[in-house]
């Protein structure tokens, strides 16, 4: 069984993106498990704490350096990605040379209740997981219109979305497995 953390980039209690991730680990097939790893707790990165890292520092690292891959859903902040992924990424990619991230499969997932679903932000995002040497999944991208499609209990209610996040899944198994 492979080790999914998820990142999810919104810290808002009724973040669109946290329902897609729940969302995501009711349908992955049983040979992923999906968690959210939370980093709503990470002070945010200093050089400095390189030599002597917070203890939210250390776990984080840990949990990531434990993951077989990753899964990364996020909103759009003004055309790109929140600064919490930002600092995330950062946090586990550094000191120099200790990226834990690296060597491993990764994959984007986008929400927003706007027609382009966060198409920016997935694609500025791409490009630092690039950097980190995540081997992201190219295909299917993934832009999710969240507008009228969860229930007020965060569960999804319509079933072309339901079922592209099946499809979405299925494919990042596939991925994974190619690891």
């Amino acid at each position: 069984m492979k080790k999914i953390a998820i990142i999810v980039g919104s810290l808002r209690k009724g973040s669109f993106n946290r329902m897609i991730a729940n969302e995501l680990i009711k349908l992955a097939p049983n040979d992923l498990k999906l968690e959210i790893v939370e980093i709503n707790n990470l002070p945010l990165y200093n050089q400095d704490f390189d030599d002597n890292s917070p203890k939210e520092y250390t776990e984080f690292r840990e949990k990531i350096k434990s993951a077989d891959g990753f899964i990364f859903a996020s909103p759009e902040h003004n055309r790109s990605y929140p600064a919490a992924i930002k600092n995330a990424l950062d946090v586990a990619s550094r000191p120099w040379g200790q990226n834990v991230w690296s060597g491993k499969p990764g994959a984007i997932i986008t929400a927003s209740p706007g027609t382009l679903g966060g198409f920016g932000a997935n694609h500025h995002l791409r490009q630092v997981c690039a950097f980190l040497n995540i081997y992201m999944m190219q295909q299917p991208e993934a832009y999710v219109n969240v507008a009228n499609i969860f229930d007020e209990n965060g569960n999804i209610t319509n079933e072309g979305s339901k079922k592209f996040l099946q499809a979405y899944i299925d494919a990042f198994d596939l991925w994974v497995k190619k690891f």
